[in-house]
């Protein structure tokens, strides 16, 4: 008998989902560093990627319109599983549900070889990328991605999102940086169109 995986988590008044483990980067600040769970869940490291049916039945388990966002947001980069993401949320509108928010790397493009922002944002009524820095070097140094241009590619993804009008688009940091990278993180969204949120470490 396979044992049970955390397919969904709450945490406050949000409802998150946890989709892969799979991620194009290896941020050094990661919180899969430290822990195998996140705000109290249970062990999010999955036996393996769950099934569109078995991502239905967790979710029916719950009463999905009570929560304020439910968010595409686990121990991986969820763009890795867009088409499960996308119809994911088509389920979750069928449901009732208020707000749907994907935290992402921003590198879907970069993996899929495509650009996923107007279905993603067609889908989404929060796009939130993590910036991470306000400088490439410092980028790549924190976030270690695979892929040699993700500094760029993360910024078109963000501007493209923004482009399409449908979605609100905001880019985060963590209040671990100092704070000429926050100013400088500041300015990056700005220029693309988006607002940038400042995330304490232990969010």
């Amino acid at each position: 008998m396979a044992k049970a995986m955390t397919i969904s988590y709450e945490v406050g008044n949000n409802l998150y989902l946890n989709l892969t483990n799979r991620c194009p980067c290896a941020c050094t600040f990661c919180i899969r560093n430290h822990a195998d769970g996140a705000y109290g869940s249970d062990p999010l490291w999955l036996e393996h990627e769950p099934t569109m049916d078995e991502i239905k039945a967790d979710l029916s388990k719950r009463d999905l319109t009570k929560y304020d966002d439910i968010v595409f947001c686990g121990y991986g980069e969820p763009t890795e599983r867009l088409d499960a993401v996308i119809e994911t949320a088509a389920f979750l509108r069928e449901k009732g549900c208020k707000r749907l928010r994907i935290n992402t790397n921003g590198l879907g493009d970069l993996i899929h070889g495509r650009s996923i922002a107007d279905e993603l944002s067609t889908a989404m009524d929060v796009i939130s990328i993590s910036l991470n820095a306000g400088t490439k070097d410092e980028y790549m140094s924190v976030t270690r991605p695979k892929f040699p241009d993700a500094f760029e590619a993360m910024q078109k993804f963000t501007a493209d999102c923004v482009k399409t009008g449908k979605t609100e688009v905001v880019m985060s940091v963590v209040d671990v940086i100092p704070q000429e990278q926050i100013d400088a993180s500041r300015e990056i969204a700005e220029k693309l169109g988006a607002v940038l949120r400042v995330r304490t470490f232990d969010e």
